[in-house]
Formats: structure tokens, sequence, C-alpha cells
């Protein structure tokens, strides 16, 4: 696997070895897994099913393959999405510090959209780094449902 060829994508299996939290205060997460390098060919239009099998426990793990311009465009769209939520979280900021240092005079209540506005800082604070880490490690290719004993296993994207 030396180098990206034309209508390929290459993915990782990762198969979970153990995942334990340790402290009471201070929890830390320690997660070991050992990984599997696939090149997996892309259809030439839609979507494929393609069986990728574990090289730790030799389960049969079934992911889809979209196209490369399908798998582009679904990035680009979480990007803009991330952009967008950056772009709400600021303004959602400004207007809640705007209302609410604002000294009201005696009976009079916020606007109504100050509640909204602070629904979507918190929602966007969420969302606008999620969406930006999943738009640039988006490759078109994903894990279906797999049952009980193949959950703890992981697709992964491998950069070049």
């Amino acid at each position: 696997m030396n180098g990206p060829i034309p209508g390929t994508v290459e993915v990782a299996v990762r198969h979970i070895l153990s995942d334990r939290t340790t402290g009471f205060l201070t929890r830390t997460r320690t997660i070991t897994w050992k990984d599997g390098l696939f090149r997996v060919r892309r259809p030439a239009s839609g979507k494929q099913s393609v069986e990728l099998i574990c090289p730790v426990c030799d389960a049969s793990l079934l992911a889809e393959v979209r196209t490369e311009a399908r798998a582009r465009r679904t990035g680009a769209v979480l990007l803009v999405l991330a952009a967008l939520s950056a772009i709400v979280f600021v303004a959602a900021c400004a207007y809640a510090f705007h209302e609410g240092g604002r000294t009201l005079p005696e009976g009079q209540s916020l606007p109504a959209l100050f509640p909204v506005s602070v629904v979507s800082i918190f929602v966007t604070f969420v969302a606008a780094p999620v969406l930006l880490l999943r738009g640039r490690r988006h490759n078109g290719v994903t894990m279906l449902d797999a049952p009980k004993p193949r959950r703890r296993h992981a697709i992964i994207p491998v950069r070049g």
C-alpha cells in the first residue's frame, strides 16, 4: 500500500482490545487496539457494500462505500455546516451578552429570542467542532450496524 490508487480508498479496521476508565476525581480513559489496513475499491456510481475481515478476531464486518464525488460532497457539506455553526455561535453569544447585560425597567422581561440564543450557544458549541472533525475525516466509508460480537470494531479513514 505504497500510494493512493485511483478509484480506491484506504481504511483501517480497528479492533478494540480494551477500554478502561480509571480514577475518581480525575478520570482517565485508556483504549488499546490493533489495526488492519485495507484498500477498498470505490463503486462507479451510487454505493456498494463490502465485507472486511478483522485481522485480530476474523469477524466479518460490513462496510458501505460511496463514490469519491459523493464522499467529497458530503465532507464539504459537513465543513459548511461547521462554519455556519461557528457563525451562529458567535452571533448568539453577541446577542446574549447584549441583551443579558441590559438593565430593564421594572416589570419588563427579556425578549423571547434570548432563551433561543442561550440554547443555540450550547448546541453550536458542541456541533461546530464535531462537524469540523467529521468533515475533515470523511472518506465515504462507513461501517453498517454490526451485531453484538462485532461492536468492538471501528472503521477509521487512513490519510496518506
